[in-house]
C-alpha cells in the first residue's frame, strides 16, 4: 500500500532529475555555441551567428545569437530556449532561457604571415 502511494512522488522525481540533465547539457552546449561564434568572429567579421547555429544538439530556431562591435575585442551572445520535453516535468517547468557570453580577440591578418 505504501509502495503505490509512494512511486507517483518517485516517478516524478526522476523525472524532474532527467530534464534538469537535459536543461544542464543544452547550458554546456550554450557555451560551446558562443566559443565557437566568438571564434568564427575573431576570425572573420559576421561569422558568429552561422558557427554558433552550426553546433551539433542545439535547435537553430530557438537560438537568438548577437555579435557586438569588432573592435579589438569581439562579443558574442547567444540566448536559447531550452524544449522541456520530459513529461509531466516540462509542463510544469515551462521553457527556461539559456545565455552565454564569450569575448575574443579579433585576430590580425598580419600576425598569421610568417
Amino acid at each position: 500500500m505504501e509502495l503505490a502511494l509512494a512511486l507517483p512522488v518517485v516517478v516524478l522525481v526522476l523525472l524532474l532529475v532527467v530534464q534538469l540533465a537535459v536543461v544542464a547539457r543544452s547550458q554546456i552546449l550554450v557555451v560551446d555555441a558562443a566559443r565557437a561564434g566568438a571564434r568564427a568572429a575573431a576570425v572573420r567579421a559576421g561569422a558568429a551567428q552561422a558557427a554558433a547555429r552550426g553546433t551539433p544538439g542545439l535547435r537553430a530556431d530557438r537560438l537568438d545569437v548577437t555579435e557586438g562591435p569588432a573592435g579589438a575585442e569581439v562579443v558574442v551572445r547567444v540566448r536559447y530556449r531550452a524544449p522541456t520535453d520530459v513529461p509531466l516535468v516540462g509542463v510544469l517547468l515551462g521553457e527556461p532561457v539559456l545565455a552565454a557570453t564569450v569575448t575574443m580577440m579579433v585576430e590580425d591578418e598580419q600576425a598569421d604571415v610568417g
